[in-house]
């Protein structure tokens, strides 16, 4: 089963990082956080994974071109008799990836379609190239499989940036909730799709969260799949540096690899 990963953004509200770099290369614990989401899918026994690339997708692919050297100790013979030992690898880097260029410009959903043709089974996943998570990918499948439509999508309870006050007409507090979560549901990513989905696709400029999901919403296509666990997409250098304090604290919620 593919998972697609949506690599190719211009990831414009992290300048800081993103100037020189794609944002799936930007580093979490000396890792981009692309190896991260990946780690999860492979911890569930999803190893083959197709990255749409657009903005300086040839660091990406530098990155797997040399991915056993940059991620495991080795010894190299030089010469003549050259070749290189990799020591300790984990199985779970047992990676087959394909990466596909999807142009600079394209659109989420123009780039799930120009990938179409290395999907060649009824169902494949879909995520985001910024976004950790804990959700558990089997029980995300067996919901996906239970009510029979085209698409799923993960969604999660977001936290609001603010503290809420609730108070009385003369300016009294009430109330007050640091940082409380808000009573709605977001988009997280972690999608699976059948492969009749491609059909609602259409063209560079198709945005997968705008028709296309609309759409699947409407003709009752689309379920929602509730995570209450651990999500947090770096959008901006204070979300970087947060998710790199995680990591750095042993504690990492969405290390849910051995």
């Amino acid at each position: 089963m593919k998972v697609i990963i949506l690599a190719g953004g211009l990831g414009t509200r992290l300048r800081e990082e993103t100037e020189y770099r794609p944002k799936p290369m930007v580093d979490v614990g000396g890792h981009p956080i692309l190896w991260h989401i990946m780690k999860h899918y492979a911890h569930y026994g999803l190893r083959e994974f197709v990255l749409c690339l657009g903005y300086r997708g040839q660091m990406i692919k530098e990155y797997f071109l040399n991915y056993e050297a940059m991620n495991n100790d080795f010894t190299i013979s030089v010469g003549r008799s050259h070749s290189i030992e990799y020591h300790d690898m984990d199985e779970t880097q047992d990676f087959k990836v394909t990466l596909a260029d999807t142009g600079l410009d394209t659109m989420t959903g123009g780039r799930l379609a120009r990938v179409q043709r290395y999907v060649d089974d009824d169902i494949f996943l879909v995520t985001y190239g910024d976004g950790l998570s804990n959700v558990d990918l089997s029980k995300l499948l067996e919901f996906h499989y239970a009510h029979g439509k085209l698409a799923t999508v993960t969604t999660i309870a977001p936290i609001s940036r603010f503290g809420i006050v609730d108070m009385g007409q003369q300016g009294e507090v009430r109330s007050f909730c640091e940082k409380p979560r808000q009573d709605c549901w977001a988009n997280a990513g972690f999608f699976v799709f059948n492969r009749k989905v491609f059909d609602y696709l259409e063209g560079d400029d198709c945005v997968l969260e705008q028709r296309p999901l609309e759409r699947l919403a409407a003709e009752k296509q689309l379920m929602a799949y509730r995570h209450d666990g651990f999500f947090y997409a770096m959008d901006t250098y204070r979300e970087y540096l947060h998710l790199n304090e995680i990591w750095n604290s042993g504690k990492a919620p969405w290390k849910v690899w051995g």
